[in-house]
């Protein structure tokens, strides 16, 4: 079996050493890993690095939210780290994105590198409607991830981080080139919904158009994560 880059494997984890022992075990077939505010504030760029020693790419999930200056800053230096993929909420607005994008590929020019995929955070997996509306957002989930979804396409952005639930009207808005990551993923033989709301399975996700299905805890907590890698690779393959 082949690695494929559609499947990205989320180490979160607490241990360095736990994240270590899961990129060993999995990078014969996963080619990127997730590194969220967990690890990454507890360990900062020691992880990226090793995964980068192994020959994968992280995806840095670090959902930057704050003014223009300080995301574009951020995303600044994760872009030095040489990330794959990174993300910031959409919901810090057009000046935000349209700097960021800005200040990250100028960066990604000056080093001669990658310029990272960037992703606008549109709803978070673990809400509903109704916790939208307590937020005092009217209308329905799918119709604020679309605006959300405008707001990040016409910054620059590559794409946004959505549940497979709106992937397939995200598809049909903003077309093939638009990068749509799909969190919330747990495969048929998982039982476990923990905190997550908004789920499919990642043969949904993919049929629904996702590019790239972010799994987590369906493999980190099964007792062979390499078989239950296997696993999902046969599901969204067919």
């Amino acid at each position: 079996m082949k690695k494929d880059h559609r499947l990205i494997v989320a180490l979160d984890v607490e241990s360095y050493k736990k994240a270590v022992r899961t990129v060993n075990k999995l990078s014969s077939l996963i080619k990127i890993f997730k590194v969220g505010s967990v690890l990454f504030t507890h360990y900062g760029p020691k992880i990226i690095k090793y995964i980068h020693k192994k020959g994968g790419k992280v995806f840095l999930d670090l959902k930057f939210h704050d003014i223009p200056n300080t995301v574009a800053n951020a995303a600044l230096q994760a872009t030095k780290l040489g990330v794959y993929m990174m993300n910031v909420h959409a919901a810090s607005g057009n000046d935000a994105l349209v700097k960021t994008q800005e200040v990250v590929t100028k960066e990604a020019t000056r080093l001669k590198i990658f310029k990272p995929i960037l992703l606008g955070v549109t709803v978070l997996t673990s809400l509903h409607k109704e916790d939208l509306e307590g937020f005092g957002i009217n209308g329905s989930v799918e119709n604020t991830v679309l605006k959300l979804g405008k707001i990040t396409s016409r910054s620059g952005f590559d794409g946004v981080v959505a549940s497979s639930k709106e992937t397939r009207i995200l598809r049909k808005t903003f077309g093939q080139n638009f990068v749509i990551v799909t969190p919330g993923i747990r495969p048929q033989w998982s039982v476990e919904k923990e905190d997550q709301k908004r789920i499919t399975t990642p043969k949904e996700a993919i049929d629904n158009g996702a590019d790239f299905i972010v799994v987590g805890r369906p493999i980190l907590q099964a007792k062979k994560p390499l078989k239950a890698v296997k696993d999902i690779l046969r599901e969204i393959n067919g």
